[in-house]
């Protein structure tokens, strides 16, 4: 195993457990989309005749190879390797030869990372919206079998005025709609292509970016080479933020089915067989799942402060700061793809009491209903409101 950066002397063990950290563990999820940056930027060299295309042909299958091999658990990432580039380098050196050494020309691995970041993040967010959208879907089913199932509709927590089960359902997926939006903008920010601004001041090397963006599936190239390095951490930070505006749209939803799912309300439940039980009181049929998505909305939005917090006031150009933003941004999406997926099958369970929510609504749900009514007769609205209300205090 070569370090890419190794200069002929011994790093001390102790900086280089703690400089590697977890990210070559991390680093697993990044192998195929480093490849496949890879396979773009050794097209380009090949272009520009860097390397030969009998070299070009032996990278791309070498490259082709590690892919397959770590889609069946066989690329294993060694902590002293740092990082899925330095791996995937050596194994192209071994069984490439000099092609091998010659495909760091032209990029770093700041820019490396960059762009294989950008392109799982990319993948990520659309698995992300997919999940989404089938969520939507299963709100506006069971929305749509419940339109004359009634219940009170509340403010400050008090009875307010009379709803319904659809209306309440529908509101969630019409909340996951616009988070969509927010996926689609984060989606634009990563879809610009980072690879060519190697540590972020360029090469002197006539490289081709537009060639390297368009191969490796980016719509743009991101022109500032500076601005590249500056922008780690910024697009993840934003890429959180999105997930999190779904994390906390899911926390609302939790929260509603579990107050309105306790003994006091009785207005829905969940069958036996999504929820947990006590080791002490037989009785208990507890909504774990709802509660462990309401916390895990605070995660979320934690991990999008703890981006913000690491690129804070950083200064121009590469920081091994940003080495630390990779952790919360994967942690995030697969956090929220658990429980996206896990609420679409609590959605489609769940079931609704039509006694207990018609019951609850009571009289002084229909208060502004009345107002309303003498409103549409010709009386000034303060003044029915006035008379509906001292009706109610007698």
């Amino acid at each position: 195993m070569v370090k890419l950066w190794k200069k002929g002397y011994e790093l001390n063990k102790e900086v280089e457990e703690f400089t590697v950290g977890d990210d070559y563990l991390l680093d697993q999820a990044l192998v195929k989309y480093d490849c496949m940056a890879s396979a773009a930027h050794a097209e380009m060299l090949c272009k520009i005749k860097i390397i030969s295309k009998k070299e070009l042909s032996s990278l791309k299958k070498a490259l082709n190879d590690i892919i397959k091999l770590e889609s069946e658990g066989n690329f294993a990432i060694k902590k002293e390797d740092e990082d899925c580039h330095t791996t995937i380098e050596n194994y192209l050196t071994q069984h490439c030869g000099d092609a091998g050494k010659k495909i760091h020309a032209g990029r770093s691995r700041n820019d490396q990372v960059l762009t294989a970041i950008r392109m799982y993040s990319k993948e990520e967010l659309k698995k992300t919206k997919k999940l989404c959208l089938e969520l939507i879907k299963t709100l506006k089913k069971v929305a749509a079998a419940h339109e004359d199932t009634l219940m009170p509709g509340y403010t400050h927590m008090q009875k307010a005025m009379p709803s319904s089960a659809s209306l309440w359902l529908d509101c969630f997926a019409e909340a996951l709609k616009d988070d969509m939006n927010l996926l689609d903008a984060v989606f634009e920010l990563n879809n610009q292509s980072p690879l060519g601004s190697c540590a972020g001041y360029g090469t002197t090397i006539t490289i081709d970016r537009e060639m390297t963006a368009k191969l490796a599936g980016f719509k743009r190239v991101q022109k500032n080479v500076l601005y590249v390095q500056n922008s780690r951490g910024k697009f993840e930070s934003a890429t959180v933020f999105a997930l999190s505006n779904i994390m906390n749209d899911l926390a609302k939803l939790a929260s509603d089915i579990l107050l309105f799912s306790t003994s006091e309300f009785g207005f829905m439940s969940l069958p036996i067989e999504l929820c947990t039980g006590s080791s002490v009181m037989p009785q208990k049929k507890n909504l774990d799942v709802m509660e462990l998505i309401r916390a895990k909305a605070s995660s979320v939005s934690a991990k999008q402060i703890e981006i913000s917090m690491i690129i804070s006031k950083l200064q121009s150009g590469y920081n091994r700061d940003l080495q630390l933003t990779k952790k919360p941004l994967m942690e995030s999406f697969k956090i929220t793809q658990e429980c996206l997926g896990i609420m679409e099958l609590c959605i489609t369970k769940l079931e609704f009491n039509k006694k207990k929510m018609l019951d609850a609504l009571t009289a002084e749900v229909y208060a502004t209903n009345e107002a309303n009514k003498l409103v549409m007769k010709g009386v000034p609205f303060r003044e029915a409101y006035k008379k509906i209300a001292d009706n109610i205090k007698k």
